[in-house]
């Protein structure tokens, strides 16, 4: 187990980079520490990949250092730095059986034949494994496969991380859960650091304790599922996260807040302030779907808005409200009637969140 510290890291694939836009991560700082469960969470093309290689050693940075446990580790090898990797796409010996599989990097090291046995049983036992050890690899499926990949990190006592690139990419859909589930055990049984790349939310959120979200090759936002998804600290992170994303609408500032058509909210007056003393920029509302509260008669506090769309997703249903020229989602319980046509809207104060040129206004900076 490690320690992984980035410090001023960059990498270009550009031999001669002329700015930032041929970075494929821009300048970033990062710790993941010991024994972390944790997920790199993005579109594609955002860095993520490109940041697990440097991390593992396949890659060497264009700019700055990767430390483990303090020690820079830039000039050494994934096997220098005592690193697992998982692929997209399980990477087995075909003609070896299960247990040879597992067994290989122990044989490697030199490991007594008895603590082999023992250690390989002991990870079968885990990855449910052990009915197919004497299987020829070839002979198993994707999920099978993809564990046996799994296996060959977790069988050693040296390991410093576990890195997953998209692990559960050739994995059927209903053996994904399973496996993250596994995946989850399998971290809290062995306290292994633990790094899982992804662009999917869900197997973030179920894998990791703290999720860190890429975008344009920087981490924007490092948090729990439950940080990331109440209190975005970057539009993409609320746009990214969450089924719908958050809504966002554009103001404009005036004396006592923000307006948007003839909607004026008035600020606490530390906001205002923080806004008075900042350059003109694009200013806008984030507030999630979820918190979107929809009426299906008028009352003093409530905007008018009319129902244009509705998506019955069964458990909820997804409504889209043009409220004074801008587009915005609701989420509604399936037992929360549906207004037709005209509908009334309240954007509860707690949960509204100002962004100046993408970046969440704090009352205090």
């Amino acid at each position: 187990m490690a320690e992984i510290r980035l410090q001023h890291l960059a990498h270009s694939y550009s031999r001669h980079p002329g700015g930032s836009d041929d970075y494929a991560l821009r300048q970033l700082d990062h710790v993941w520490e010991q024994g972390g469960a944790y997920a790199l969470l993005g579109p594609s093309g955002c860095g993520k990949s490109t940041l697990l290689n440097i991390i593992s050693g396949l890659l060497s940075p264009s700019q700055g250092q990767v430390l483990f446990d303090g020690k820079v580790v830039n000039a050494l090898s994934p096997q220098q730095r005592n690193i697992a990797q998982v692929f997209q796409f399980p990477v087995v010996y075909d003609t070896m059986s299960v247990f040879d599989n597992l067994a290989f990097p122990l044989r490697n090291q030199g490991v007594p034949a008895a603590r082999v046995r023992a250690k390989v049983q002991e990870i079968a036992e885990v990855l449910d494994l052990a009915g197919v050890l004497g299987k020829k690899a070839r002979n198993l499926s994707a999920d099978e496969k993809q564990k046996v990949s799994m296996g060959r990190g977790l069988v050693r006592d040296d390991v410093s991380a576990i890195l997953f690139d998209e692990p559960l990419t050739v994995i059927d859909p209903h053996l994904k859960w399973k496996l993250r589930r596994k995946l989850k055990q399998i971290h809290e049984q062995f306290n292994i650091t633990m790094i899982y790349v992804t662009h999917d939310q869900l197997e973030a959120s179920t894998f990791a304790e703290r999720i860190a979200v890429m975008h344009g090759g920087q981490i924007v936002q490092f948090g729990t599922p439950r940080e990331l998804f109440e209190r975005p600290r970057h539009t993409f992170v609320g746009y990214f996260i969450g089924s719908p994303g958050m809504n966002f609408i554009d103001v404009r500032v005036d004396a006592l807040g923000v307006a948007f058509g003839d909607v004026h909210l008035r600020l606490p007056e530390a906001m205002r302030r923080r806004l008075a003393h900042l350059a003109a920029g694009r200013v806008q509302l984030g507030i999630r779907p979820e918190f979107v509260q929809v009426w299906d008669a008028p009352f003093d506090e409530a905007l008018s808005a009319q129902v244009v769309d509705l998506e019955d997703l069964g458990t909820y249903r997804i409504v889209t409200l043009d409220l004074q020229g801008t587009l915005i989602k609701a989420r509604l319980g399936e037992d929360r009637p549906v207004p037709v046509g005209q509908a009334w809207v309240t954007l509860p104060a707690q949960w509204l969140m100002l962004y100046v040129d993408d970046l969440l206004l704090e009352a205090t900076p």
